[in-house]
């Protein structure tokens, strides 16, 4: 199977796994979803959930988190990881929403990842979800999902998984592809112990047919064949 019959088979599939596929961070504002994924990183969506209500109701804005300290908001974000680190990013973000873009997130990955906390994947994240820019964050799931079907080859690191990932998903889907690989990363296709029994991607996975020393079909079904080129 082509790489490219390989990518449209398993986005198809993932697509009517996932018809709904969106973040599972809870945010109301632009705001509210830069401190969440910069909660999240190394850290459950859960977990984060579960303390954003108070930290949001106490600092809804970067204004009224910059003019806040770390004594006053590290007990609300105690039990996330590393909250050390992460409430002095906070800090230091907020002031520079304040006083470099008038509370405003900016809506490019180059000023993005000039903000204390913020990498290349938040950035990412942040670009896509806001800005519907084709832009594919890629995490610990992304990374560990694309490698296992084979949708990449070698990729050591998130920027060659994100560069090879680009190469064969359609612009216009890029954004819920995010999503697809995610929610698959997470609910089947485990780190420690992948629910290949009940994976609908067996018959393309590369880590699947590998195990079980089986073929990939040479010829897509009909089913799935050219849905993507119809997608909007």
């Amino acid at each position: 199977m082509r790489k490219q019959e390989l990518f449209t088979t398993v986005l198809n599939i993932l697509a009517e796994k996932f018809p709904q596929a969106e973040t599972e961070l809870r945010y109301n504002t632009p705001f509210e979803l830069l401190v969440a994924v910069v909660l999240s990183a190394q850290c459950t969506d859960k977990r984060v959930n579960m303390v954003t209500p108070a930290l949001f109701e106490k600092f809804p804005t970067p204004f009224a988190m910059a003019k806040s300290n770390f004594d006053e908001l590290f007990p609300y974000i105690r039990s996330i990881s590393y909250p050390n680190n992460k409430a002095k990013h906070l800090l230091g973000l907020a002031e520079i929403l304040v006083k470099e873009y008038e509370g405003e997130i900016p809506d490019t990955v180059e000023q993005l990842i000039k903000l204390p906390g913020v990498g290349r994947k938040t950035a990412n994240v942040i670009t896509s979800v806001l800005f519907e820019q084709p832009n594919l964050a890629v995490d610990t799931h992304v990374f560990r999902v694309s490698a296992r079907i084979g949708l990449t080859q070698n990729a050591k690191t998130p920027l060659q998984t994100e560069q090879q990932l680009l190469k064969y998903i359609p612009t216009e889907i890029v954004a819920e592809a995010h999503h697809w690989l995610i929610l698959h990363g997470r609910y089947t296709c485990l780190a420690r112990s992948p629910k290949c029994d009940l994976c609908e991607l067996q018959n393309v996975c590369k880590y699947y047919l590998k195990s079980t020393k089986k073929t990939a079909p040479k010829k897509l079904s009909s089913r799935i064949e050219g849905k993507l080129s119809n997608r909007k």
